[in-house]
């Protein structure tokens, strides 16, 4: 048990040293041989837990994957409204990239240049995944509510995560200054005004 937790700790330890870096160093490409500088061992020891660098990055993913997920699934559980279900989703994602700035580079694809390509695709699953649920949760509102959004629902939900993907990017762009939470209440405020409507309104129109 107690070389299972060291090797554990040790994971974690290289994957937030990965994280570190890629806030600290933005635009610089990341190598093993820096990395095991930063944490304090050696190539060979970074191998012993990943068997390379993009398994680091891989890493790195899951755990957005994870922690994104988990707390969207608890949305959905404690929120049963459309809208304030689409603000909280969005909020938890640009939330979640301001408490993260090196893992932004992650998800706006900066950092994954001249990486493996099954990096960026699984980059782009999350983005996928998170455009389905938000797309969900339009489709239901007509169910639960008798609302349909003032879009096709494909373009609403690409409307959505795109203002998130660009908040996301400004925040890489500007070195980690301009932070995507900016400017939220005010932006949601417009963004939301005309996102959903109800059915005799849409019908009428």
């Amino acid at each position: 048990m107690t070389q299972v937790t060291t090797k554990q700790n040790r994971r974690e330890q290289i994957l937030q040293a990965l994280a570190l870096m890629l806030e600290e160093d933005s635009g610089k490409r990341i190598t093993t041989a820096s990395l095991a500088r930063q944490v304090g061992v050696s190539e060979a020891a970074l191998y012993r837990h990943f068997p390379s660098k993009a398994r680091m990055f891989e890493g790195l993913i899951e755990f957005i994957e994870s922690t994104l997920f988990e707390r969207i699934r608890l949305i959905l559980d404690e929120t049963q409204e459309a809208l304030p279900r689409c603000q909280h989703i969005l909020m938890l994602l640009l939330g979640f990239a301001e408490k993260n700035p090196g893992l932004c580079r992650l998800l706006n694809g900066d950092a994954l240049t001249g990486e493996t390509a099954r990096l960026r695709v699984r980059m782009g699953q999350l983005f996928e995944r998170l455009e389905t649920q938000l797309k969900q949760v339009l489709r239901e509102a007509e169910l639960r509510e008798g609302l349909r959004p003032s879009l096709p629902v494909p373009a609403a939900a690409n409307l959505l995560l795109a203002y998130a993907e660009g908040r996301i990017g400004q925040y890489v762009r500007s070195d980690f200054r301009r932070r995507p939470t900016d400017q939220w209440d005010t932006q949601w405020a417009h963004l939301s005004r005309e996102l959903l409507r109800g059915v005799a309104q849409t019908q009428a129109c």
